[in-house]
């Protein structure tokens, strides 16, 4: 059954990329505009109210998108080993100082790169603004102006896994080889182990398990992801001459390129998944707010917000490239690979994070 569909939908692939990514983003983007996900909001909750429930949200989101891919994997939909998450080049430095640089990027914009799209649906013309700052730094971070720094400062430092006995930076494989055990059951035990561990934090607290609209975004968004990984790994064809690896929700990349599609769609033909999931996320997001009367034209409240926004994007772009991913790339996506760099950049947005929300606090 299953290698039935998937020769329906890797020959019309262009079809099945296109509308299905639309849906999952319009899904995506009218849920965080509901619920009001946002995890540069999630930190800044702990340090400021104590309230841990949108951190929970996020860590719900992860432990559903883990268990769900290692299921997706199970049944043959797709093979994390293919995807750029898994490159057998470790970029560890890139990873942290991206991670940090848009962990401080976010808190100066105002929240992630899904907030400020929730945001722009909804008539935030200051999180437009962010989104096209945001594409073209990280246009000119991978092959721009900035490229050429990026490859001489990390590439250095970029480790190959392979001449340690690894085909990729997958920490189920690197249990593999420490402990002997086979790549398969070792890779059980670490989906068992991290799910297992993140279920446990996010629904210990009361105060989380009752809150529907938590719970929501948590589930939601998680699915959100695995549907992504479910319709790019049924699309993608490794016979193809170009064959495009499976992917799920990242926003980064995906920003300049629909800056790109916009401006050059007649040479570029079909749009591809982060496109149309981005273009869904606004649409998604536009539609909640008209369903609950909240869409509202907005703008900069002063220079200095100006300037503070303006940065914040700068630095996203950047790092968001440096890091392979943003909150949603790398900080759902990616670590739902159990990828070893998307738990270092995860971990490194939440310190950017708190240290931009400690920096703010000299400007208040």
């Amino acid at each position: 059954m299953l290698e039935g569909l998937k020769e329906i939908i890797v020959e019309g692939a262009d079809f099945y990329i296109g509308f299905g990514g639309l849906l999952i983003g319009f899904i995506f983007g009218f849920i965080i505009l509901r619920t009001n996900f946002c995890t540069m909001g999630s930190i800044s909750d702990m340090l400021t109210f104590g309230d841990f429930r949108r951190f929970r949200s996020w860590i719900l989101a992860i432990a559903i998108a883990i268990l769900g891919v290692a299921i997706l994997q199970y049944f043959g939909i797709f093979s994390t080993s293919d995807t750029m998450y898994m490159s057998s080049n470790f970029s560890w430095a890139a990873n942290i100082v991206g991670g940090l640089m848009f962990g401080i990027g976010m808190v100066y914009a105002g929240g992630c790169l899904s907030k400020n799209l929730a945001r722009a649906g909804g008539g935030d013309l200051r999180s437009l603004i962010v989104l096209i700052v945001t594409g073209i730094f990280g246009f000119m971070t991978i092959g721009g102006l900035l490229g050429p720094l990026r490859v001489m400062i990390f590439s250095p430092v970029t480790i190959d896994m392979t001449e340690y006995g690894l085909e990729t930076q997958g920490i189920g494989e690197l249990f593999a080889k420490l402990t002997g055990l086979s790549v398969e059951m070792a890779g059980l035990i670490t989906v068992l182990i991290f799910a297992g561990a993140l279920l446990f934090y996010s629904l210990k607290d009361k105060g989380f398990r009752t809150s529907p609209n938590h719970l929501i975004a948590g589930i939601g968004i998680g699915a959100c992801v695995l549907a992504g990984w479910a319709l790019t790994g049924l699309a993608y064809d490794d016979f193809a001459a170009d064959p495009i690896p499976p992917s799920s929700l990242s926003f980064v990349r995906p920003t300049g390129d629909t800056l790109d599609y916009l401006m050059r769609f007649t040479a570029l033909g079909a749009p591809g998944f982060g496109v149309v999931t981005l273009i869904g996320a606004l649409l998604g997001a536009f539609i909640a707010s008209i369903s609950n009367n909240s869409f509202n034209l907005a703008s900069f409240a002063s220079v200095r917000d100006t300037y503070f926004n303006l940065f914040g994007a700068a630095l996203m772009g950047v790092g968001g490239v440096l890091a392979l991913g943003c909150t949603v790339g790398q900080g759902l996506s990616g670590i739902s690979t159990l990828a070893i760099g998307s738990v270092i950049s995860f971990i490194s947005i939440v310190l950017g994070g708190v240290i931009g929300i400690k920096s703010m606090e000299r400007f208040a």
